[in-house]
């Protein structure tokens, strides 16, 4: 909630400081960036809310948590990159796509270890939480 206001006032900021009118202003490429990366960050966030969704429910909640924190800080430094020149956005974007991969993976994680319970009777729960409590802070490496 707090990262789409704060995307939502630099839009209006950047909105206010151009002399045209709806959304074609010539020579605005300062509302132009704001605006593109306020739209990128808003087709982003389904997709990250139905992983880190998944991701605690199937697998495990601390880990999922740890890495939708992360992704929320990412999404912040994408950003505010973007508002400077292109290329300072690309390592927010690669690293939010690492993130997405990691809670997509604990996601089929979770699943198959269903599946393992419902046709072997085998449970590996306590070892997938093991194995993503210690790759979750593995993604604080850019």
């Amino acid at each position: 909630v707090f990262l789409t206001a704060f995307f939502a006032s630099k839009l209006e900021h950047e909105s206010k400081h151009c002399n045209g009118k709806g959304f074609q202003r010539p020579g605005s490429s300062a509302f132009d960036r704001v605006y593109t990366a306020n739209q990128n960050c808003g087709h982003a966030y389904p997709t990250f809310l139905a992983v880190l969704w998944c991701a605690g429910l199937l697998c495990s909640q601390a880990p999922a948590a740890f890495a939708g924190l992360m992704y929320l800080f990412v999404r912040q430094k994408y950003f505010v990159g973007y508002l400077g020149e292109r290329t300072q956005s690309t390592p927010g974007y690669l690293f939010g796509k690492r993130i997405i991969l990691f809670l997509f993976l604990m996601s089929l994680a979770g699943i198959l270890n269903y599946y393992l319970i419902f046709f072997f009777g085998s449970d590996f729960e306590i070892h997938i939480k093991t194995i993503t409590s210690a790759i979750s802070p593995l993604l604080l490496i850019p």
